[in-house]
């Protein structure tokens, strides 16, 4: 079975990586092109690009999947199955229709909630309980094809996106292998997905890393936790931007007005909200490493009784 490969980041790249230590043909991976990065903004291939360089496996970079140097691209390759993974590019119906035993997609969310780029920050902002691995079979929609397999998985109280993102990758993984025989066999059994129950995950934007009024803890938490470790939600300490990691609920009260730092201890700085308060672990301002609030205050960074918000 020849194996054409789509995907981008991190996530997608240990995907590839199993497909081939799974002893499966891939004859191709396509990837996005080369994008500046990181603080230094230094251009660099994507996860995927340099886990198929290492691999030995020929990477294309087409302006475009779906135009004419793309499906030449596909057609030359002769796959039987495509398999993408957060590629970050729909494949339209000329390329859907090139291989026999279809295309597919691994999403890390169980369809049809949470279709679209950043299924697992929005269900953390959304304050899941669950989430999970959907693997269907791509169709000219937005994550909208018939479900192949579905996984569910639990999500932690105070789980962060990167400890999500690790599970959802290592369960992506096994589910996949587990498809992937099943497709080899022919008994791969697709079901419709219920547009009745389908919500949206669009690709995060700017303004909702921001935190500008600390109003229920819970949705600040959610927010918080939903970009911990990276991007890193943020708020304003004075004219300052301030990363916040870390986050949990908090039972201690305080009548401190909402954005309010209560107190800073050894365990993080509790900060006060319209209804209940939360505990930060841990800080960044601007050209500093992250921190503790209580090595910050040490550095007078911050300080108990300053005002967060705007």
């Amino acid at each position: 079975m020849r194996v054409v490969f789509m995907g981008t980041p991190f996530f997608a790249a240990e995907h590839l990586k199993a497909l081939v230590s799974g002893h499966y043909d891939v004859v191709g991976v396509f990837s996005q092109k080369d994008r500046p990065r990181g603080r230094g903004r230094v251009v660099e291939p994507t996860p995927v690009t340099k886990t198929a360089k290492l691999l030995g496996l020929p990477v294309f970079r087409p302006r475009s999947i779906n135009n004419d140097e793309g499906i030449t691209l596909l057609e030359s390759l002769e796959p039987d199955v495509i398999i993408t993974v957060a590629f970050g590019k729909l494949l339209k119906a000329r390329a859907l229709k090139l291989p026999p035993l279809g295309c597919y997609n691994v999403h890390a969310s169980l369809l049809p909630k949470f279709r679209g780029a950043a299924p697992i920050q929005r269900a953390l902002m959304n304050g899941e309980k669950e989430t999970g691995i959907t693997i269907f079979e791509m169709d000219k929609g937005m994550d909208s094809g018939p479900v192949a397999i579905l996984r569910e998985l639990s999500i932690g109280e105070f789980e962060t996106f990167g400890s999500l993102s690790h599970r959802l990758c290592n369960l992506g993984v096994e589910v996949l292998l587990e498809f992937m025989e099943s497709l080899e066999s022919g008994r791969v059994d697709l079901r419709p997905q219920d547009e009745s129950q389908a919500t949206l995950a669009p690709k995060i934007a700017e303004d909702d890393l921001r935190i500008t009024h600390f109003a229920e803890a819970r949705t600040v938490c959610n927010t918080i936790r939903a970009f911990d470790p990276a991007p890193g939600a943020y708020t304003h300490l004075g004219q300052k931007r301030l990363k916040l990691f870390g986050a949990m609920t908090s039972n201690n009260r305080t009548n401190a007005y909402p954005g309010t730092i209560a107190v800073i201890t050894k365990e993080g700085m509790l900060v006060s909200c319209e209804e209940g308060a939360l505990t930060i672990e841990r800080v960044q301002l601007p050209g500093k490493r992250i921190m503790s609030p209580w090595e910050a205050r040490s550095g007078r960074l911050i300080e108990d009784g300053s005002r967060l918000g705007g």
